[in-house]
């Protein structure tokens, strides 16, 4: 079940907020547990049993390790740390690593049988419980003795589809304040953000997104028949796509946990106005981003011994951070992209970035957009090799006039909406409430009619 779907909107969503806002407060976690589980089951309870499993094994590890002494304490997030990964690693990148390692050794080594479909949410889930348990063994919060109220911050079903990446302890204080955790700014901040983001999925996203479809998707022309303008307007689409969509999704994620009574950290801000590749990266999927520095960078050392160590710890980073978009070359290239460009920010170029006006925005948006072609390229229909041939070797083909003509439009308003522009015109209508609301109910009619209207297109990054 999806964010944007007739079924959640018309269905779940007020039946879960009226049993949720009826229920007393000392039982609202597990009104709260029981909607998140139903949730996660609508499409089958195949991988019920696992995420069960993993919430029982980890409740129960986080109290020993709170308790246990000695060496004994740190060995115990180690084994922790390492089954989660485990867990992650086999339903996720197994097949990969098997291909991979046959591809080398010749050795006939047959796929496992685990299916094309991965648990919801795994790659979300799996690091919220990893940093949970590193956090208890830190000491930075306590472990959680009541499994119902640990049970619903894993399974929180607003950030089951596509994060955001929340640690226990940006929920743990409301989790354990049930009386007073609804209030009635929550629920109208809740509706605003749900439905802005909502727009952002469904008139944006999927809208513009059509375009890369028309290119590569079965049915289109085919990367092989269109121009370099055209490649390039292609790009474009499916970077305003990855935008709106995910953080579309972000941001109704973050307007359901407010409906319900949670305040999460936002997980995108306008990455597109950046000024460099380090500025992009504090923009963009700002959870991600933050749970890899407090779990791997800063405890591999950070920048506190030596510029060699510091770039060692990105690179790793950096790696880890395309192989957690999925079991494909072209994210670890996407990762180690990165990992080359921030390299030569924190080097040289950011000094000089710094200083521009104009032209870092230009030189991190090529920059940007083009590292969304390598990231794209395990799509059917787009190989990274001719995607980059058609991108950087100037051919003919077919001409991108058309698609001006049917989604000029829309990209024009892609781009708009992607800088501040909307947000200031937002904080300006707001002082006049009549208008407000006026501005409001057109946007969410508009979104409703989409809706309707749409075939309930699933999150991109839901796939990775």
């Amino acid at each position: 079940m999806v964010f944007n779907s007739v079924v959640f909107l018309f269905c779940f969503l007020p039946l879960a907020l009226l049993l949720y806002y009826l229920a007393p407060g000392r039982i609202k976690n597990g009104v709260l547990l029981a909607e998140s589980l139903l949730f996660y089951c609508w499409t089958g309870t195949e991988f019920l049993p696992l995420i069960v499993a993993l919430i029982l094994f980890n409740y129960l590890w986080a109290m020993f390790t709170s308790a246990a002494k000695n060496r004994l304490h740190g060995l115990l997030p180690l084994v922790a740390v390492l089954l989660n990964l485990g867990v992650l690693v086999y339903f996720k990148y197994a097949n990969f690593l098997i291909e991979t390692v046959d591809k080398i050794a010749n050795a006939g080594i047959p796929a496992l049988e685990i299916g094309d479909v991965l648990p919801l949410g795994i790659s979300y889930y799996i690091f919220k419980i990893i940093s949970y348990e590193v956090d208890v063994y830190t000491g930075k919060v306590a472990a959680e003795k009541n499994p119902i109220t640990f049970a619903c911050y894993v399974v929180f079903f607003p950030q089951l589809i596509v994060g955001p990446i929340v640690k226990y302890s940006e929920m743990a204080a409301q989790l354990h304040t049930t009386r007073d955790r609804c209030t009635l700014q929550r629920l109208e901040n809740g509706i605003e953000m749900f439905v802005f983001g909502l727009a952002k999925k469904v008139i944006l996203a999927d809208s513009i997104g059509a375009l890369w479809t028309d290119i590569i998707g079965n049915g289109g022309v085919g990367l092989a028949q269109v121009s370099t303008p055209l490649a390039w307007l292609g790009i474009l689409a499916y970077s305003l796509q990855l935008y709106f969509d995910f953080a579309g999704y972000s941001e109704m994620s973050n307007g359901l946990a407010a409906m319900l009574g949670f305040d999460c950290p936002i997980n995108f801000n306008l990455p597109y106005i950046s000024g460099s590749i380090t500025e992009f990266w504090r923009r963009w999927h700002i959870t991600l981003s933050s749970w890899f520095r407090d779990y791997i960078y800063i405890p591999l050392g950070g920048n506190r011994k030596g510029k060699a160590r510091q770039l060692f710890n990105m690179f790793l980073v950096w790696a880890a951070t395309g192989i957690w978009h999925g079991a494909s070359w072209n994210f670890i290239c996407w990762g180690l992209y990165y990992f080359v460009l921030l390299t030569l920010e924190k080097l040289f170029l950011l000094k000089y970035l710094k200083k521009g006006k104009v032209w870092p925005h230009l030189y991190t948006l090529f920059f940007v957009v083009l590292g969304w072609g390598i990231f794209t390229a395990n799509q059917p229909g787009a190989p990274l090799g001719l995607l980059m041939q058609k991108l950087f070797i100037p051919q003919g083909g077919i001409s991108p006039v058309y698609y001006l003509r049917n989604y000029g439009v829309l990209l024009v308003l892609g781009c708009l909406c992607s800088s501040a522009l909307p947000r200031l015109v937002w904080q300006k209508v707001s002082r006049c409430v009549p208008l407000k609301v006026l501005v409001f109910v057109i946007v969410l009619l508009l979104c409703l009619a989409y809706v309707v209207a749409a075939t309930n297109a699933t999150a991109l990054y839901a796939n990775f």
